[in-house]
């Protein structure tokens, strides 16, 4: 039966018709009220469709389209190139050439990302399954420049930038193509500085055929860096089936390796497997990853790195930072505003030489010891530094970047020239406040416990430090070269409150104002060295070379340090022994790291000769000299001559007749205040 044309849609119809399309005169829609009326609007519609498809131009919604773009990603996105689209297909696919994306209102104006040419294949029949498998995704000529300021802003980050920022997930990609890729990394908060290429390749002949790789290679912060992944063929991926891939990265002398798989392929919020890093300092994966970790020595380690969603765990690692063993858990969680850290480490045995690095010292160069060539010639170079209290300025950005809780146990120490056996701290670190509490470090008698805040929120850090000492062993941290039974033993306690500001511990430790006291319940002493303190020369000089040395007892020692402005100055300093009470004053200065303290002996027996001057300890801590103040000898000198003189030779030696009877120390009362004070 012949179609009969309305006269409003047959004209319309023949103009849109490609000019190779016959349409016959005699075709004719049904008249109104026909049974075929339902059939032929629907063979119309489908007709116009199809039509309009054949005849409609792709590039008119390179507009559209960018404009979509544009409201989504919050900047501007503009399709210069032509935008071609093959739909008729099971597999439809779609090339956009010339894309640019501006950079966003906060920096400068200009592109931060133009691609050449993007062509994507999509498989039609799984979306019907709810998923997603792109047959092809090539991207040519591409050039990327991400940047990040000091204030943390950055250019990658599209849409609302309070929005909570969520992994980056992709379908599954069977054939991935990058060729001349190009992406410079610019992070101000970080001091990083990436420049480099990205290639792809898929090889279906030759010794690695069947094989994905991904090839990047460039600069980073001056060093060479490159970047290899391969893995298993692309052709076969599906979004249900694990893929595995081996990654290899080199950035000076970090050196990171994985053996991994991605749960659902190309997701890359979740995928685990074994890694292992290593590098000459630990502080410096902060550049790569936002971490921030403490100086070490050269460092070797290996667990099982697993990523889901904004949490990476790092479990069971092992390894050796230095000349120490290290293991524990560890996950690090980027969903707030700064990155936070929770670990538990422990070493079973710590080199004492592998802790200076934190504190600005460089580790241990001896023979044996565990350290990266840059670290022997800075130790080479500080071998004459002006201080022993280190003055490496400390890198508050860091401290301030992230927030951590991490708990540390050292099972045993090598410290030689310590009598160290183990280190327990528990540090937590929020919005740029590091606190250590509790710390302790435990002896082979005695322990230093106490807490430990470093305030860097502000343009000044301040630290305030407050520990004791209990318990401890005085004859263990004084070494004396003669052999036998040391010269001065007995329990030491001691407490130390300090508060100081500056970006180093030699600057805080030069602005410290507190207390420190010092506290010898108990003991005893060689008695010629008791005697020399009150400068008996008659019989501290003979016992001094006895064989079979006798001993004192000491009744209490007690310092008591007002510290102000980085000078403690000595408030109380007794020593009481069985024949002698010897008083001090003086002062230790941290600023410059010298010792100016005068003891004044007095005996409690008689003494045929005693000179009356003070011993003297001055200069520097490194090399302190010990003399006698001449003033009253000098005196008691003159006096002896002229007594001599005047009336017979042995009236000279009046004036160096000691009657003895000086007063015990009040030890009870100096005791009970240097408790009170906090040295328990």
């Amino acid at each position: 039966m012949p179609f009969d044309w309305p006269s409003s849609v047959e004209p319309t119809l023949r103009r849109l018709a490609p000019a190779n399309l016959h349409i016959p005169e005699q075709v004719k829609l049904p008249p109104r009220g026909s049974k075929h009326w339902g059939i032929g609007s629907v063979v119309l519609l489908v007709a116009a469709i199809v039509l309009f498809l054949l005849i409609f131009d792709w590039n008119w919604l390179r507009g559209p389209l960018s404009r979509v773009a544009s409201d989504k990603l919050n900047r501007e996105v503009h399709i210069v190139g032509d935008l071609d689209v093959h739909p008729w297909s099971l597999t439809p696919s779609a090339e956009v050439h010339n894309v640019t994306v501006a950079q966003p209102d906060f920096l400068k104006k200009g592109e931060m990302a133009k691609v050449g040419r993007i062509a994507v294949k999509v498989k039609l029949l799984p979306l019907f399954k709810g998923q997603q498998i792109l047959e092809l995704l090539e991207v040519k000529d591409a050039d990327a420049r991400l940047q990040r300021d000091l204030s943390g802003r950055n250019n990658w980050q599209f849409g609302d930038p309070d929005k909570k920022k969520e992994p980056t997930k992709l379908p599954a990609i069977q054939h991935f193509v990058v060729d001349n890729g190009h992406i410079r990394f610019d992070d101000r908060k970080r001091d990083l500085l990436l420049d480099g290429t990205v290639n792809t390749s898929e090889h279906t002949v030759g010794p690695n055929r069947g094989s994905f790789s991904l090839d990047g290679k460039g600069s980073l912060n001056g060093e060479s860096f490159t970047l290899k992944v391969t893995g298993d063929p692309l052709l076969h991926v599906t979004p249900d089936k694990p893929y595995p891939f081996k990654a290899d990265l080199r950035s000076g002398s970090i050196h990171a390796t994985a053996d991994a798989s991605i749960d659902r392929p190309f997701d890359l919020s979740k995928f685990g497997g074994a890694m292992t890093v290593s590098g000459d300092d630990l502080a410096d994966i902060y550049r790569l990853t936002g971490v921030a970790a403490p100086n070490t020595p050269p460092y070797r380690v290996s667990g099982r790195l697993r990523r889901n969603d904004t949490r990476y765990d790092f479990d069971a690692f092992t390894g050796r930072i230095g000349d120490s063993d290290i293991a524990g858990d560890l996950y690090v969680k980027t969903d707030g505003k700064r990155i936070y850290l929770n670990a538990d480490v422990r070493s079973k045995k710590l080199d004492f030489d592998d802790i200076g690095p934190i504190f600005g010292l460089p580790p241990s160069t001896g023979r044996g010891e565990t350290a990266s060539t840059e670290q022997k010639v800075q130790a080479r170079q500080g071998a004459g530094t002006r201080y022993l209290l280190p003055d490496a300025t400390l890198n508050v950005e860091r401290i301030r970047a992230m927030d951590a809780d991490v708990k540390y146990r050292a099972d045993s120490v090598n410290a030689p020239s310590w009598p160290l056996r183990a280190v327990s701290v528990d540090m937590n670190l929020k919005d740029g406040v590091l606190t250590a509490d509790p710390l302790s470090f435990d002896f082979s008698r005695g322990r230093l416990a106490g807490r430990v805040k470093l305030d860097a929120s502000n343009a000044t850090p301040r630290t305030d430090v407050d520990v004791r000492l209990t318990n401890a062993k005085l004859e263990d941290w004084i070494k004396f070269r003669s052999a036998g039974q040391p010269p001065i033993q007995g329990t030491l306690i001691a407490h130390a409150k300090l508060t100081g500001y500056g970006n180093s511990i030699h600057r805080a430790a030069s602005t410290a104002n507190g207390n420190v006291i010092l506290a010898m319940p108990n003991g005893t002493m060689r008695q010629a060295f008791a005697e020399l303190l009150g400068i008996n020369v008659s019989k501290g000089l003979i016992m001094l070379f006895k064989e079979n040395p006798q001993g004192t007892p000491v009744r209490c020692m007690v310092g008591d340090f007002q510290a102000t402005n980085g000078v403690l100055q000595a408030q109380t300093l007794v020593l009481d022994t069985g024949v002698v009470v010897a008083h001090g004053k003086g002062s230790v200065n941290l600023r410059n790291e010298t010792l100016d303290l005068k003891i004044d002996g007095d005996s409690k027996k008689f003494r045929l000769i005693r000179l009356l001057s003070p011993i003297t300890l001055r200069g520097p801590w490194t090399k302190p000299k010990i003399g006698i103040e001449p003033g009253p000898a000098i005196v008691q000198g003159v006096v002896g001559l002229a007594l001599g003189a005047a009336i017979n030779p042995l009236a000279a030696i009046i004036p160096f007749i000691e009657p003895g009877g000086a007063k015990d120390a009040d030890c009870a009362g100096l005791l009970a205040q240097a408790r009170a004070k906090g040295a328990r």
